[in-house]
């Protein structure tokens, strides 16, 4: 006996009758299997499939992440743009707020919300931000856009009224250390903290732009009560031009706004007996200006702005502005089924004149099943002739399918035209042979004929090539049982071999569907005024008119049809009878 065995048998000696006896059987005393490490045998198996787990899930994590980065996050995005809404908001929160007390009923807004709506857009003129808000406002207002480009011009005019009526008081008023002694909290004064968040708060929603300064400002407490309006303003500058210009603020004159709500807080009830009581830095200087506020003009925001523009005279303006000032909003989506939010709150179908989308979706639906059912049709026999022809002459005519592939998308769809068109090869040979007269020539070009043309042969191999993978594992014995059995040629394909190649011809219908569905070059080269999908005018909006969020709500919209026929499809033919062969 070896001294392992010894050893072993030693041990074995040790052990109780019970313990041997599971040894002996590799189990433990519960009864467990064990693995060859003496560990329960269940556990082992867990822990090993756990490794293949993870090695599997690492092996598939750069595709998997690749995909969420560049596929799923960009197509989330731009689903939620079809109803966001957050530059309204964003771009004027004070005149988003005023107007949330606001009766439509009354008519246009009293002055406090266009003081607001002024330092709002002042901030967004500077940060170069009040014509994107135009341009949104415009999408559902024609005008608006102009609207605030105009009077963006203007904002420094309407601030200058109060200007120089305050220089013409004290020249120190021109001063930017004026104006920094007595704003800033400094020499251990007070901060009044909450404006200063506010005013960085606005600035973070307000603009992207890198901030090239370190610049930090807060109004002092006690100068924050006495001037709210001039703290607010005066701040908004300084965190501007410290934060996103780079400026020192203590050599950079305030903004025009700054002046004009200098002149709000001077002429508001109870101004006097505050600015009596400070004695702060500036101190002197706010009581010298105190005492010749009658020579300051009476602040009139509203007159300013009908001066820039009357349109700010127009109640819709105003609705708009109020109706659309959500974070999240449904207009996207009205649009894109012809529909829009009335003055009172509700919806209604837009004009008959204004109307496109809906057409465009029936349109794009229609057109895309007529493609799908000329793909079938003529490449069934193609497919049917594939499958049954010898290996070498089949693999042959399989080259010529896959010809066009190797050949451009434009070239292909610039062939069609020049053989469709008034003037083209079909029509200049129908009339030299006598079938057309010269001024009855064909209109097969830019209209839908067109797009149904060029697409179905564009999508043709995309059916061709699932109909002959499915038809190639047919066995052609069934045809000759089922005539054998007294069946006509007709009877045997239409009862044996059709519904065997039924999988391939859901999978090519879905192919194609799903392809024609969302083409826009060739229906935007061939397909004229009435030959357009409703893909063109989401490419429209992407690229040309830069509505995003209308152009993310037709895609929702449509990506919403497409599950619904796939649903429908499934209910019918059942996508498991789907197959490539």
């Amino acid at each position: 006996m070896s001294p392992t065995d010894a050893t072993a048998h030693g041990s074995l000696a040790t052990d109780s009758p019970a313990e041997q006896a599971a040894k002996a059987s590799n189990t433990d005393s519960r009864g467990r299997l064990l693995a060859a490490d003496g560990t329960p045998l269940k556990a082992s198996l867990a822990r090993a499939l756990r490794r293949e787990k993870i090695r599997a899930f690492m092996l598939v994590a750069p595709l998997l992440f690749f995909i969420l980065l560049t596929f799923v996050a960009p197509i989330v995005d731009m689903l939620l743009r079809s109803i966001d809404n957050e530059i309204v908001p964003n771009t004027i929160p004070g005149t988003v707020e005023a107007l949330a007390d606001w009766d439509p009923s009354s008519g246009v807004p009293d002055e406090n919300v266009f003081r607001a709506l002024y330092f709002d857009m002042f901030l967004a003129a500077e940060a170069k931000e009040h014509t994107r808000l135009g341009s949104r406002l415009n999408y559902e207002e024609s005008g608006m856009a102009s609207l605030f480009r105009s009077t963006g011009r203007d904002l420094d005019d309407i601030g200058d009224t109060y200007k120089d009526p305050l220089e013409d008081i004290s020249k120190d008023w021109d001063e930017a250390a004026t104006w920094y002694n007595l704003m800033a909290a400094g020499d251990g004064r007070p901060a009044a903290q909450a404006v200063a968040d506010a005013a960085r708060l606005r600035l973070d929603t307000l603009t992207d732009d890198p901030r090239e300064g370190t610049t930090d400002f807060a109004p002092a407490a006690e100068i924050a009560e006495v001037l709210p309006n001039t703290a607010r303003a005066y701040t908004d500058f300084a965190m501007f031009a410290g934060f996103i210009d780079g400026d020192d603020i203590r050599e950079e004159e305030p903004w025009e706004a700054v002046f004009a709500a200098l002149a709000i807080d001077l002429q508001a009830e109870g101004s006097t007996a505050r600015i009596g009581q400070y004695d702060g830095p500036g101190g002197a200087l706010l009581k010298e200006t105190a005492a010749a506020v009658d020579t300051i003009p009476a602040v009139d925001i509203k007159s300013g702005f009908l001066a820039a523009d009357e349109d700010w005279d127009a109640l819709e303006t105003w609705q708009v502005m109020k109706a659309y000032s959500v974070e999240y909003t449904p207009g996207y989506f009205l649009a894109a089924v012809d529909m829009q939010k009335t003055t009172d709150g509700g919806i209604e179908m837009k004009p008959a004149d204004e109307q496109i989308y809906l057409l465009l979706f029936w349109r794009t639906l229609l057109l895309s099943v007529s493609i799908t059912f000329s793909c079938l049709l003529l490449g069934y026999p193609i497919a049917f002739l594939l499958a049954n022809l010898p290996m070498r002459v089949s693999n042959l005519l399989l080259i010529l399918v896959l010809l066009p592939f190797w050949t451009s998308l434009l070239v292909r769809t610039s062939s069609w035209i020049v053989l469709l068109q008034q003037q083209g090869v079909i029509n200049d040979t129908l009339v030299a042979i006598g079938i057309l007269s010269d001024d009855g020539r064909l209109e097969m070009m830019f209209n839908e004929t067109g797009t149904i043309v060029a697409m179905t042969h564009i999508l043709l191999p995309f059916m061709i090539l699932p109909l002959y993978s499915v038809m190639k594992t047919i066995n052609p014995s069934y045809l000759r049982a089922a005539k054998s059995l007294g069946a006509t040629d007709f009877t045997a394909f239409w009862r044996v071999y059709f519904p065997l190649s039924v999988p391939g011809i859901g999978a090519g219908a879905i192919l194609v569907f799903i392809l024609a569905i969302g083409y826009y070059i060739t229906p935007e080269l061939v397909g004229g005024t009435s030959g357009i999908f409703i893909s063109n005018r989401i490419a429209y909006h992407i690229s040309s008119s830069l509505n995003w969020g209308l152009a993310a709500a037709l895609g929702v919209i449509l990506l919403g049809a497409v599950l619904i026929l796939y649903w429908a499809y499934d209910r019918i033919v059942g996508i498991d009878n789907v197959k490539l062969g």
